[in-house]
This record gives structure tokens, sequence and C-alpha cells, in this order.
């Protein structure tokens, strides 16, 4: 009988080696990058999603766009005055945390700012999304095929089959302004076709020829 795949035993060394390669891949194409452009901006994706942002990388061909693994990419800039590749990039380092990224580009600072200000994308919200409006379902027959009402009761809404319409027993409200989201209401959303969130990269920090300057509400604030 043959032996399983899962039955095979992957040496420790090894993966512990992959993963080493990979960071100082990583650290490689940042400190590359760096000579090879002129502008590195530190971006922040607001409600990821990955498709989405395909289509940004897709947009800006011509530049790198690195997400994930900011502390990898923060040894690559230098995390110190003493470390760091070029003037200043400690300071870029020093902010790459949570869904923060890098954006290298040759592109000039107005015309990076213009485009990423008019591409944004509404979006389903998921778990943990911060509802942007109170949404209220009146009582009476709602708007879905009958197929769907067992998982609608399920999820929590008072619903039931009545002459093949689904029908809300009582008003319900499915999530309030200013309150995380849940998955059950999450789903909801959904069905209703209710696109929430809102998918969005905005521009944390600029650095350009030795200088780091914060960028705050479309003004620049220097470190």
């Amino acid at each position: 009988m043959p032996k399983s795949k899962r039955d095979r035993v992957v040496a420790l060394t090894r993966t512990k080696k992959k993963a080493y390669e990979t960071k100082k891949d990583l650290v490689t194409d940042i400190q590359e990058c760096t000579e090879k452009y002129t502008n590195i901006f530190l971006v922040e994706v607001h409600n990821e999603r990955n498709n989405l942002l395909k289509e940004i990388r897709e947009s800006w061909k011509c530049s790198r766009l690195f997400m994930g693994r900011n502390k990898v990419m923060a040894v690559g800039l230098g995390r110190t005055p003493e470390a760091e590749i070029k003037p200043s990039l400690h300071k870029l380092a020093a902010g790459l945390a949570g869904s923060r990224g890098l954006l290298f580009t040759n592109e000039t600072l107005e015309s990076v700012k213009g485009w990423f200000s008019e591409h944004k994308k509404f979006c389903f919200a998921r778990s943990g999304t911060v509802a942007t409006e109170t949404v209220v379902l009146p009582e009476g027959p709602l708007d879905m095929p009958h197929s769907m009402e067992p998982q609608l009761r399920q999820l929590g809404l008072p619903t039931r089959l009545k002459d093949g319409v689904v029908v809300l027993d009582a008003e319900h409200t499915v999530c309030t302004a200013g309150k995380a989201v849940t998955t059950q209401q999450a789903h909801i959303l959904k069905h209703l076709g209710n696109l929430m969130a809102e998918f969005q990269i905005s521009l944390v920090g600029h650095w350009t020829a030795g200088k780091y300057t914060l960028l705050q509400d479309n003004t620049m604030e220097a470190e």
C-alpha cells in the first residue's frame, strides 16, 4: 500500500532554510527598489480585498507594491540611523505595522496622491467592519428567493414562508452605525446587496532624496 503524502517527514531544517531564503530575498528586493525608484510611499490598506489589491498592482506595473512581512521590510530599509541604507529611511521603517506596506515608484507625489484619492471601491462588509449606517428591515415581505428562507432564519431573522413569499414577522435591526458587524450580520448585508465597506489605499508617508515626510489629510508635516 503506497504511503500517504501526509505521512511523509519534512525536515525542519529544510523549512527553516526556505523561510530564511524567502526573507532574505525580500530584503534584497526592498534594497534594490530603493536604488531603482525615486519615491517610496508608506501606504495603508483599508478593508483589504485580494481581488481589488490585484487590480491596484495591475494598474501600477511600472512600480512595486509590497504588502506583508513588515518587520522584514523594515530590516531591508534599516530600522536605525546606523542601519539604514539611505538617510531617513529608518523613519519610514518605523511606520511599518498592521495593514501597511510600501509603494516604490518614479511617479510624482502629486500624481500618486491624485490617483489614490480617486480610486476607491465599495465592497461587502466582513466580520469586524464598523457599520457606517443603521440597517433596519421592516415587518413584511422580503424581496428574496423562497429557497433562502431557511438560511435567513439560521442567521437570526424572524422569517417564514407565506404563499411562497419570504415574510419577516417583525421589524429587525441588522446592524447599528458605529458598531462592529458580526459574521451573521455580514452575511445578511451581503444577501441584501449592501456594499457598506470601502476599499481604499491611503498614503501615510513619503520618502524621497533622503527626506521623509508624514502625509496627513492631504497636508504634509515633516518629521
